[in-house]
């Protein structure tokens, strides 16, 4: 088992069964005014954004070690991100029913996208950490929820303005705790 934390250059992905007509100015030629690399990939969930100010987060487990089931997963990542904002000092951070990710105030601030194989995960989650996590979200409806926002770390807290950095040590202790592992540095 092994879980990657990291920050992406900008780039829109759509999952497998994604519709384009949430990506604004969006041709059939697969060009977008905004110059954003458009990548489909395999996993659920419709279009998001990646970028610089985000934690994204690739876990990759054998859910045969664990449970083997998509939905407690996929609550197990929500739980961490829950406990992640937590320790970081976000209050109010909620699951929405029939939708993935977490939010604050009616605002997305971190999405979930997944697929298994063999029981084998792929993809993850993504944390709108700092400011710079905001600025392209505008190029596409986030996860085909019209009429929603998105917000981050920073700006749901007063005082303390999280790093990438500071904001995964929350991250990495709030995976260990919900999925009983010690995650050992790479580096």
């Amino acid at each position: 088992d092994s879980i990657i934390m990291l920050q992406h250059d900008p780039v829109y992905t759509l999952g497998t069964a994604s519709d384009t007509s949430f990506i604004h100015d969006y041709d059939d030629n697969g060009d977008n005014e905004s110059r954003i690399p458009i990548v489909r990939i395999e996993r659920g969930g419709e279009v998001t954004y990646h970028g610089p100010g985000q934690l994204t987060v690739y876990p990759i487990l054998d859910l045969r070690g664990y449970n083997q089931d998509i939905h407690w997963y996929m609550r197990a990542l929500e739980e961490a991100i829950l406990l992640a904002l937590e320790k970081a000092g976000v209050a109010g951070a909620t699951r929405e029913e029939d939708v993935t990710g977490v939010w604050v105030s009616n605002k997305k601030i971190a999405a979930c996208g997944v697929k298994l194989k063999r029981w084998v995960t792929m993809h993850g989650v993504a944390v709108n950490v700092d400011i710079r996590s905001l600025q392209n979200f505008e190029g596409i409806v986030p996860c085909g929820l019209e009429g929603r926002e998105v917000t981050c770390v920073n700006d749901a807290i007063d005082g303390k303005q999280y790093t990438l950095q500071e904001f995964a040590i929350h991250m990495k202790a709030a995976l260990e705790e919900i999925f009983g592992i010690t995650l050992l540095s790479a580096a």
